[in-house]
């Protein structure tokens, strides 16, 4: 029978949680250029609204890299080999995970890793039912800062670490080479990291991917400001907003912005944020690399490539690399 072990307790994590959010948000709009970290977007309404936008027409990248992982799944498998535990760094719905897990010999554990914990344990319970036997650890933290993650078996089961799903490029490339460093030593020598990779490509393909007819990433881009509402006593008039996004392509990314439609003041904590017409609070960045730029990173980080996988017209990748 399938096992679901949390491995942290929530014995005094939502006051954790709160104190760190409004510690982030609070210093994020008292910079030059006003930003809150995109890892916020993802409370239980907005993990839906996501799970919204990877159904939309304009949003090729969940459809292409489903796509990628239908069609070669078993030679992912094979790289990764088996009787690892696989960690997964942001696994969310889980449809990806089940296609690897499918492919995937004998693995000792799967330990997924979300900083929503309602998605997280929705996945687990889904997985469990698909995969009997399998022992799953559920790990609700962010996997950028310090997380404990179990020694499975003895002897230690060699490490994998599944990133889907593009996340690599929220990051700044000198935060992303740190974080791939960190998963480098996470997993050690003979470990690896599958990882998916939205490719630089035409403005006509990736604007519309964050601009949508339908209105979704709007509505989801001013949901973390109903969540600073919610959570932190914020008084954000979500009316006063416009979602605004930006492909610059010279800089390899795509910008998300929160554009006050007039001057005013809001109140977050006792704390006041004033705000001119046309300002913004930078909510995103997505990085789209171009393979080359990419491999770079992983090879300073103490990765080696070695299989990658992508569809026809090369929108996205997904890469094996090791760690000799």
């Amino acid at each position: 029978m399938t096992t679901i072990k949390p491995l942290i307790s929530r014995q005094g994590e939502a006051q954790r949680w709160r104190a760190q959010f409004l510690k982030d948000v609070v210093h994020g709009l008292n910079r030059p250029q006003k930003e809150i970290p995109c890892k916020y977007f993802y409370d239980k309404r907005g993990s839906q609204l996501f799970d919204e936008i990877c159904e939309l027409d304009e949003y090729y990248l969940t459809r292409t890299e489903v796509a990628i992982l239908q069609g070669h799944a078993r030679a992912m498998a094979l790289a990764v080999g088996e009787d690892c535990e696989l960690i997964e760094f942001g696994s969310g719905s889980g449809l990806k995970t089940r296609l690897l897990l499918e492919q995937l010999p004998r693995p000792r554990a799967y330990v997924p890793i979300d900083i929503s914990r309602e998605p997280l344990e929705q996945s687990a319970r889904a997985l469990a039912e698909r995969f009997p036997g399998l022992r799953i650890h559920t790990v609700h933290a962010d996997f950028t800062g310090d997380v404990h993650l179990p020694d499975v078996g003895d002897p230690k089961a060699r490490r994998v670490v599944y990133f889907p799903g593009s996340t690599i490029g929220n990051f700044r490339p000198d935060a992303a080479l740190g974080l791939l460093r960190s998963i480098a030593q996470l997993v050690g020598p003979g470990g690896g990291l599958l990882i998916g990779l939205d490719l630089d490509k035409e403005e006509s393909i990736v604007w519309p991917a964050y601009n949508d007819r339908q209105g979704v990433t709007a509505a989801f881009n001013r949901n973390l400001l109903t969540r600073i509402n919610t959570e932190l006593g914020a008084e954000f008039d979500l009316d006063a907003f416009a979602h605004r996004a930006d492909y610059l392509r010279d800089h390899e990314r795509v910008e998300m912005h929160l554009v006050s439609v007039r001057a005013q003041v809001v109140r977050i904590a006792g704390t006041e944020f004033s705000f001119e017409e046309g300002e913004t609070i930078r909510t995103e960045c997505s990085y789209k690399y171009s393979l080359e730029h990419f491999n770079r990173l992983a090879i300073q980080a103490g990765f080696t490539p070695n299989s990658r996988w992508s569809d026809p017209d090369e929108y996205f990748s997904v890469s094996y690399l090791s760690v000799d």
